[in-house]
């Protein structure tokens, strides 16, 4: 299953070609992943940080009045992280493939923590069953508990 998240352009957004700036391209999956992970019915209010963005930009994204969908899922589960894949886009158009490795943190003690087995089962509900199978060295490799 995956989520996704209508995101609005916004003018400040727009560099001054009237492209959308390389560097807002993080604050929209920032955007994508608190809507995915902060829902009131879910537990995830804990806490976590982001250990590692990458970001391929594929195709320029004009900037317009209409919201672009950002597709997020989950690609790898670890006992204390996991990695988010996204893919910003309209139906026909990629514009950005990107991954995020997220960790658990607690932020009373400073340090990582693990994942609780709520966590774990919720994000096990986004694990993309089509995800590229990886060779170990690519954090979107399988699913692994």
């Amino acid at each position: 299953m995956r989520h996704i998240y209508r995101c609005p352009l916004r003018w400040a957004d727009m560099d001054a070609y009237g492209h959308i700036n390389n560097v807002v391209f993080l604050r929209y999956l920032e955007e994508a992943r608190i809507d995915f992970l902060f829902r009131p019915d879910k537990d995830f209010q804990q806490g976590s940080v982001v250990a590692r963005h990458e970001i391929d930009y594929k195709q320029q994204l004009v900037h317009r009045h209409t919201p672009v969908d950002i597709e997020l899922w989950v690609t790898q589960i670890r006992a204390a992280s996991f990695t988010v894949a996204y893919e910003v886009k309209d139906s026909d158009q990629v514009y950005v493939r990107a991954q995020t490795v997220v960790v658990p943190f607690d932020f009373e003690a400073q340090r990582p923590r693990r994942l609780t087995t709520a966590e774990q089962e919720f994000l096990a509900e986004y694990a993309d069953d089509e995800a590229d199978e990886g060779d170990g060295d690519d954090p979107a490799g399988a699913v692994a508990a």
